[in-house]
């Protein structure tokens, strides 16, 4: 018996061996891997993974790439003590007095793990460091505790407690993609880690164990009562005064967004431009290569973005959204409201004559039901079901969300804008579309495939003065024709409105964006002519592409084909860069680390344009001044009159306090059944294109949606904020190979007394300008004079009186322009004027033109009233708005 119960002794003391025998191995192992390890120290070396920097032209931070691994260092000094305090509470609250580990920690995780209860882990700060920098702690092993420990065994060793917990608040995973308190705070709390409070430095140490079941975001009920634990625990300690920990607490969840999603720090970076930083990061993706990591490499990337032009783009789109939205919304509800009236009647007809097809009542009922629930009633049980906990309800209301997104995509008007320097071709603001998140990022911008209508026409108009054929001064008659295709079928453009201006020079058909005239423009040219030079100005350069992009058909003379707004301001950039090549470039240059030039973009596309030689010059320089002089009337006296307040937006002064106005061109658009509403201009700076429209084709803008009424007063604001503060700038015209002539306005020749109409100012081809004097008036005098002496002689013959020909101008009664029956807009505009005396817009058709009126029209930016006016103008007649 004795002899048993020394045997039976002697097997705690074999395991004991054995294990301490074990233990010594690997310690010797650990050894043996660490050679030198007091001379080389390998295990302090840490190059952590570093974000990439997005500098603007002028070198401001617009924003840091990090995907899923977004940090930010921060020094232990920099943090407020709280932060600190809520670390050591939560995690290890011995930490300043172990050696880099606790016995009594690890005893109670093993006791855990064999009883099946959490009762924390037994690791110290310094072993989770440890863990996380040399060994895989998602790894549950005997083995991995043991190098864990040694490994925190040398970094208290070589660091003091400090620098192991600056470490560890730099490293250590938070949740969201972020890495390091700092980025974690700013994700979580919009601020950072320096102006964190007692609160908010529990929500963030919680996160440490598991921050998917801890996320404030989607579980805020439980991160409330950790939260809330951590916080009494600083209390107990002596950390946080009681007060203190209550208020901190109740203003966090006073202010907290229950509406906000668990999305990952990337979407929720600072980012002041990130359409923009989108469309470069695709660039760097196509850059660079093998071990060339954007997300932790920590570049710097040098671009061409102008940050006070993309601030004045992204707020004058915003408004011009909101406003394009509230219109188009405006509309659709009146076409409802009909509906319902129309409605009823059919209802009736149903129930009277048996025909069940009629009656829509009950599926018009169900779509209003459904509207109100997405749009107001769904927001709130979605809130409740954050507060509340329930997560079968929050999935509910998740799909009621999607179901509204999803038919919110179908019908809100969308938008793009994008700048480019004439001269350097650098994107100096870029807009994608309405709000950039995870559902909406296609950059329209470089990615819409869009119609771009009547701004497509200067293309075109660049290729006729160059055959010669067609001039500034050239008469069209704007009147109904009839044109073939090649294939034989007939097409009839109409102009907008319906209207027709009889004889017109080629300006004014341009200016005022006439269909009818450009069409026989391009007919005149030929459609070869037209599509090389409308290629050429866009960028393409393959056969094969250009027969796929441009049909050969008389509507391609009105834009029915599909463009990027990228490429539209590279074509008209062509015209204010002296018809030299412009091409779109958004990065400039690229470095590392070290602050070595690794990418260099923009010197690889200035060698590449210099071995190009005279190739760089798309169009004469003379061709481009033409066009410049041609599509300034738009602003001066066409369809971009009215928007640019006649060039009153252009208008600054000078450091002398002297005025001048800044020289500016452009076209507006707007295509078929008003689908797309574009404005494409430049000054000697810059070139902007703006367009307006939907994802989803088939949708119609309205009619107060159109280039002249959205894009066009959005495009003049944008532009006008851009050349602040800029000296004086005119476009550079050629030296030699242009003429300019005083021709007259009515027929383009040389003017002569009997020239009535007046003349005007125009630049030709040398040797297209008019030689011949104008007998346009004298051949109507005479042809007046024939008509007049046949009417007398009819009346002899036949024994009548003599006709009396009174050759005064025609009058007309000015009430029979008023409505019989005024519409409740026009009785309450005539109320507002009799109350404010002020003078107000004339009601739809009521012929009113005056400059009182247009004056009052501009000011409330009402596109009822705009579409009413008519400015009177020495060479003609023209609607300001004409498409």
């Amino acid at each position: 018996m004795f002899g048993r119960k020394n045997r039976n002794s002697l097997i705690p003391l074999m395991l004991i061996l054995f294990f301490s025998a074990l233990g010594g191995a690997l310690i010797g192992l650990n050894v043996a891997l660490v050679r030198n390890l007091k001379n080389n120290e390998h295990f302090t070396e840490f190059n952590p993974a570093l974000p990439t920097r997005i500098l603007d032209i002028n070198g401001e931070l617009i924003t840091e790439f990090a995907s899923d691994e977004k940090r930010e260092l921060i020094t232990l000094d920099a943090l407020p003590p709280h932060m600190i305090n809520a670390l050591l509470t939560r995690e290890d609250q011995i930490f300043y007095k172990h050696n880099g580990f606790s016995v009594k920690a690890l005893a109670r995780a093993v006791f855990g793990q064999l009883t099946g209860r959490s009762l924390g882990g037994g690791s110290t700060i310094t072993q989770q460091v440890a863990g996380t920098l040399y060994l895989d702690r998602s790894e549950i092993s005997i083995t991995r505790k043991i190098k864990e420990l040694w490994w925190a065994l040398q970094l208290e060793r070589r660091y003091s407690k400090d620098e192991i917990l600056e470490l560890y608040l730099n490293k250590m995973y938070f949740g969201g993609g972020t890495y390091g308190v700092n980025a974690a705070s700013k994700f979580y709390f919009g601020h950072p880690a320096t102006e964190i409070t007692p609160a908010e430095a529990a929500i963030l140490v919680i996160q440490l164990s598991n921050p998917a079941f801890y996320n404030p975001f989607q579980h805020p009920n439980r991160a409330m009562d950790r939260q809330k634990e951590v916080l009494r625990q600083m209390v107990e300690i002596g950390y946080l005064g009681e007060r203190e920990a209550d208020e901190s607490f109740d203003d966090y969840w006073a202010n907290f967004d229950f509406t906000r999603t668990a999305t990952s720090a990337y979407l929720t970076r600072d980012d002041k431009a990130r359409w923009f930083s989108e469309y470069v990061r695709r660039e760097l993706e196509t850059m660079m290569y093998g071990t060339m990591d954007i997300y932790s490499g920590g570049y710097t990337v040098h671009t061409t973005l102008n940050l006070a032009h993309q601030a004045a783009a992204e707020e004058i789109m915003k408004k011009s959204l909101e406003t394009a939205n509230k219109r188009f919304r405006q509309s659709s509800t009146a076409r409802f409201a009909q509906g319902d009236e129309y409605a009823q009647i059919t209802e009736l007809m149903a129930f009277a004559f048996n025909i069940p097809q009629l009656a829509v009542s009950a599926e018009r009922l169900q779509v209003k039901s459904l509207s109100r629930y997405r749009n107001q009633i769904n927001p709130v049980v979605d809130m409740l079901s954050l507060i509340t906990g329930l997560d079968a309800l929050k999935i509910e209301t998740n799909k009621a969300n999607a179901n509204q997104q999803a038919a919110a995509a179908k019908t809100t008007v969308e938008g793009a804008l994008i700048t480019l320097d004439n001269s350097t071709g650098y994107i100096t603001a870029m807009v994608g579309g309405s709000k950039f998140d995870q559902s909406n990022q296609i950059i329209r911008a470089t990615q819409a495939s869009v119609q771009p209508g009547s701004t497509f026409k200067p293309l075109y108009y660049s290729a006729a003065i160059d055959t010669r054929k067609f001039t500034s001064g050239t008469m069209i008659s704007d009147t109904p024709v009839v044109f073939y295709n090649e294939d034989g079928r007939p097409y009839t453009p109409l102009n907008f409105k319906g209207e027709w201006k009889g004889t017109v020079l080629l300006w004014q058909a341009l200016a005022n964006s006439m269909n009818v005239p450009s069409i026989k423009v391009l007919d005149g040219i030929g459609f070869d002519a037209a599509i090389n030079r409308a290629a050429a100005l866009l960028g393409y350069t393959d056969k094969s592409e250009i027969q796929k992009v441009f049909p050969r058909v008389h509507s391609i003379g009105l834009g029915v084909i599909s463009v990027a707004p990228i490429q539209m301001a590279k074509a008209f950039g062509i015209f204010g860069n002296q018809g030299k090549e412009v091409t779109p470039i958004a990065i400039r240059s690229v470095e590392d680390r070290n602050g070595k030039t690794i990418l260099d973009p923009e010197k690889e596309l200035r060698l590449e344009q210099k071995r190009k030689g005279s190739a760089i010059q798309i169009i004469s320089p003379q061709n481009a001044w033409i066009m410049t002089d041609l599509l300034k009337n738009t602003i001066q006296a066409g369809t971009l009159g009215w928007a640019s307040g006649y060039e009153r937006k252009f208008t600054f002064k000078d450091q002398n306090g002297k005025s001048f106005v800044m020289p500016a061109a452009g076209k507006t658009g707007t295509t078929q059944n008003w689908a797309d509403a574009w404005t494409v201009g430049y000054t000697p700076y810059y070139t902007t294109a703006i367009w307006f429209g939907f994802d989803r084709r088939g949708l119609s803008l309205g009619l107060d949606n159109t280039g002249a009424t959205l894009a066009g007063p959005a495009w003049a604001d944008y532009m006008s904020d851009i050349h602040q503060g800029l000296p004086f700038r005119d476009f550079v015209k050629p030296q030699t190979g242009l003429v300019s002539a005083r021709v007259c306005a009515k027929s383009g020749l040389l003017p002569t007394d009997d020239c009535d109409d007046g003349a005007v100012d125009l630049y030709f081809l040398e040797g297209t300008q008019p030689t011949r004097y104008c007998d346009y008036h004298e051949n109507n005098q005479n042809l007046k004079r024939v008509s007049i002496d046949r009417l007398q002689r009819e009346s002899y013959a036949v024994g009548q009186r003599p006709i009396e020909i009174d050759s005064s101008s025609l009058a007309l009664d000015p009430l029979i322009f008023e409505d019989p029956e005024p519409s409740a807009r026009a009785v309450k505009a005539a109320a507002r004027k009799n109350n404010s005396g002020a003078a107000q817009p004339a009601d739809e058709g009521s012929g009113v033109q005056n400059e009182e009126v247009l004056q009052s029209a501009e000011e409330a930016a009402l596109p009822e009233a705009a579409e009413q006016i008519e400015e009177k103008s020495p060479e003609m007649d023209f609607n300001p708005l004409l498409e």
